[in-house]
């Protein structure tokens, strides 16, 4: 399954729906994880640690909705999400 992982966008919301190390979790079981680039900056995640635990970094919201097959967020999707 490809699993996707979005910037939060809702105001004054800096959490991120998963943490590199669920990240290689998943990729150990086989399935690909498409993170935006930046998701995990408001909770100190760098892009860099999603890409040493397996992720596929995109550039924009609309890649990963585009690519993943499950979207896992913290908030409820927001209009502008995708």
């Amino acid at each position: 399954m490809i699993v996707g992982i979005p910037k939060e966008i809702k105001a004054q919301e800096n959490r991120v729906s998963m943490i590199p190390s669920y990240v290689s979790d998943l990729v150990k079981r086989g399935h690909r994880v498409v993170v935006q680039s930046g998701a995990g900056e408001g909770s100190a995640y760098a892009n860099e640690q999603y890409v040493a635990a397996g992720a596929d970094m995109v550039p924009d919201a609309k890649s990963v909705f585009e690519e993943a097959a499950m979207i896992v967020k913290v908030k409820e999707p927001q209009d502008s999400d995708a």
